[in-house]
């Protein structure tokens, strides 16, 4: 095999020798191997358009299957997107299936719906204007200079009341620390527990796993199935920490069973571990029962992570954490004992917004607005693309649609070309997962991100992707 592509305009370079690993299984694993490097290191950068596949197939002696196979292989786990008419090119890191900038190609989607982001035109914007001219006229002058690493003491003591009587966390304002957003939280805990490995579930958020390798440390993974985390495993592991969404698991959307609930708090006090607790987007239920924070079965062996961002908006980049008293230290430490991270003056504004009732008022309108949306959703799949299982439906802001096998591809090269942006759930996979996890073919779908007025168009677009690729198929 040649390692260099010459496509007449355009020349591509792929080391297909170096490519040669062991456990590579094949001339298809070799070209994945070297695409994927290629991205990775940086040197195929985000916009380039690759060569079609026949003309790369020529260059390389391969069979135009064989490229066209790995090029819908490295879209479905968001190396790269394609569309009709304007060919394949590599995506920005860390924003699977969202096109870049190739020259011819809409910067945005028409319809997004990816995961990651609440209905942001909803966002509460006179109250917030409110909230923040309040919160500046009370504020003591040292309010303005850097002071407890912790965060400010008007939003701790908020929140400590806020998740009291929301979450059923036991927390008091000393407990709390600010940071900027879930990542942010979950970087310093990596630092905090690294070198250490850090068991995480099976399917979850690519971007929690690769702020944890950067900070220096290795991801497990733990199965999933219908009744949450199979967090047994952890008793054949050696981590000092496991990474959980058991409020509502992304992206299955299940929450974790009672009895795993008791199990993993049983395992952290016998292998004197630590739970970390993401409770992603745990406010909006619409058909069970709250789910109450793990936290409260074991406050002392449970780091507690919350933020607004699929609430009011990511770009507050406002988070918190509920750390145990043994573990404050550490994690201060690794914030550098400072408060440089945060906007002062948005931790003000949020500690009045929430004091002055404007944040629950908001959850309930938002708790509806968004439950009408999923029956809406659910409605429309059912009749239209009958054969598509739905999954997380009591919960959260996104359904996952499983999809007959072999056919999460076609479905993104189908989304792409129409303007629809989907995740796939190949994306949410961990790459070590083992054998014995289902690894079906699926989406992710964000009913709540789009605006009021575009989520009808949405829907249908949705639709007429499914279906069409479905049909295809």
């Amino acid at each position: 095999m040649t390692s260099w592509a010459n496509t007449g305009a355009r020349d591509l370079h792929l080391d297909l020798r170096r490519a040669i690993t062991p456990g590579t299984r094949g001339v298809r694993d070799v070209l994945l191997t070297a695409l994927r490097d290629a991205v990775r290191s940086g040197r195929l950068e985000a916009g380039t358009v690759l060569p079609p596949s026949r003309s790369l197939a020529a260059d390389l002696g391969l069979s135009r299957n064989t490229v066209a196979d790995a090029y819908a292989e490295l879209i479905a786990e968001g190396w790269l997107a394609s569309r009709q008419g304007a060919g394949t090119w590599v995506v920005s890191p860390g924003r699977p299936n969202l096109p870049v900038r190739p020259r011819g190609i809409r910067a945005t989607p028409t319809h997004n719906l990816m995961p990651g982001s609440p209905d942001v035109s909803a966002f509460p914007r006179a109250a917030w204007l409110a909230s923040a001219r309040r919160a500046l006229n009370a504020a003591p002058t040292e309010a303005l200079r850097m002071g407890d690493p912790r965060g400010r003491p008007e939003l701790r003591d908020a929140l400590a009341e806020y998740l009291s009587r929301t979450r059923g966390l036991h927390v008091s304002a000393e407990d709390v620390v600010i940071c900027a957003g879930t990542r942010h939280a979950v970087e310093l805990l990596a630092k905090v527990f690294g070198p250490d490995p850090i068991a995480v579930e099976a399917y979850g958020l690519f971007l929690f796993r690769d702020c944890i390798a950067a900070a220096g440390a290795r991801t497990v993974p733990i199965g999933i199935d219908e009744m949450g985390a199979a967090v047994g495993e952890l008793d054949d592991l050696d981590v000092p920490a496991v990474l959980l969404t058991p409020a509502h698991h992304y992206p299955h959307g299940v929450p974790l069973h009672p009895s795993r609930r008791s199990a993993v708090v049983d395992w952290a006090q016998r292998a004197d571990g630590y739970l970390l607790e993401d409770d992603y987007d745990g406010e909006f239920r619409y058909d069970r029962q709250p789910v109450g924070a793990l936290q409260s079965l074991a406050p002392q062996r449970v780091v507690y992570l919350g933020s607004p961002s699929k609430s009011l908006s990511p770009v507050l980049r406002l988070g918190w954490m509920v750390v145990p008293a043994d573990l404050m230290d550490r994690v201060l430490a690794a914030a550098g004992n400072q408060q440089w991270y945060v906007d002062g003056i948005a931790q003000l504004t949020m500690a009045e917004f929430i004091r002055n009732g404007h944040y629950d008022k908001h959850i309930r309108r938002q708790r509806a607005n968004y439950r009408r949306r999923r029956d809406a959703l659910v409605d429309r799949l059912r009749q239209a693309v009958p054969e598509i299982g739905i999954g997380g439906v009591p919960a959260g802001l996104h359904l996952l649609l499983t999809l007959p096998a072999g056919t999460e591809a076609a479905v993104l090269q189908h989304a792409g070309d129409a303007g629809v942006a989907l995740e796939g759930l190949s994306r949410a996979r961990h790459p070590d997962v083992g054998a014995h996890v289902a690894r079906p073919d699926g989406v992710v779908v964000n009913f709540g991100t789009p605006a009021d007025h575009a989520f009808g168009a949405a829907v249908d677009a949705l639709v007429d992707v499914l279906a069409q690729a479905l049909w295809e198929s």
